[in-house]
């Protein structure tokens, strides 16, 4: 793809997963009505989810999954001194995701409990960025395929981007939702930075947070208020721990 007889340069990428359901990744392959530009503008030489070949000479890495053992952490610190550019791709990548729930439990009596004398490899979930030094986190779960198109653009061509600064109840509102707070249903929508056009609310589920804190969110008076509607304590830290995006945010 040519313009004035300039051939721009496209970028090398490699796709991994780690512990995640790689939903993240599926996104990248969906949305057909793109994905031909999608693919002009960067060289995919890995893809496990796509393609067979697995190249290693890459310039940027995206990562999807979280970090739950020792020899995802080996691979992932290779990728790093590979990479010029890692993308944390997704909430389980960006925050540890629903993954991170099994912090909460006793790995070790779990671990028994499940494979009885044949027990697996594991340890804590971390966030990608708690492991390697990340140059760009992309949160969603799913990832939102016209989000990540556009911070492609901004890498490859130059394009201008920058997340949100407000939040998803913002977005809910320029849908025309009516408030599921009001109508009784427990929602993040007013704490959690937008940018993936609030499908929750949309459908008539409030939101759970998966894009973690948005700029200058005053979290502890919305919780505040949260309590004044009604909402329980425990309901509300189990909303905000779900992700693991909230973590250090809630006192």
């Amino acid at each position: 793809m040519q313009y004035l007889g300039i051939q721009p340069k496209r970028p090398k990428i490699a796709v991994f997963d780690f512990t995640g359901c790689e939903g993240c990744e599926l996104q990248l392959a969906n949305k057909e009505e793109t994905l031909v530009d999608f693919l002009a503008a960067v060289e995919v030489v890995a893809f496990r989810e796509v393609m067979t070949d697995a190249g290693d000479d890459y310039e940027i890495a995206l990562i999807e999954g979280a970090i739950s053992r020792a020899d995802e952490e080996a691979l992932l610190r290779q990728i790093r001194d590979r990479a010029g550019v890692v993308v944390a791709l997704g909430t389980c990548a960006c925050y540890g995701g629903v993954n991170r729930l099994k912090n909460t439990f006793d790995l070790g009596e779990a671990n028994r409990e499940v494979y009885g004398d044949k027990p697996k490899e594991t340890s804590e979930v971390r966030a990608v960025g708690d492991v390697v030094e990340v140059d760009l986190a992309i949160p969603g779960c799913p990832v939102n395929k016209a989000e990540v198109e556009r911070i492609v653009q901004h890498v490859v061509l130059d394009v201008a981007f920058s997340f949100p600064a407000y939040p998803v109840c913002v977005e809910c509102k320029q849908r025309f939702n009516i408030c599921l707070v009001d109508r009784g249903q427990l929602c993040l929508g007013p704490i959690v930075q937008a940018g993936c056009d609030a499908p929750c609310p949309t459908g008539g589920r409030g939101c759970w947070g998966c894009r973690g804190p948005a700029r200058d969110a005053n979290v502890p008076e919305y919780l505040s208020a949260l309590k004044e509607k009604g909402f329980g304590e425990d309901e509300v830290r189990e909303r905000l721990g779900f992700f693991g995006a909230f973590e250090g945010a809630v006192g």
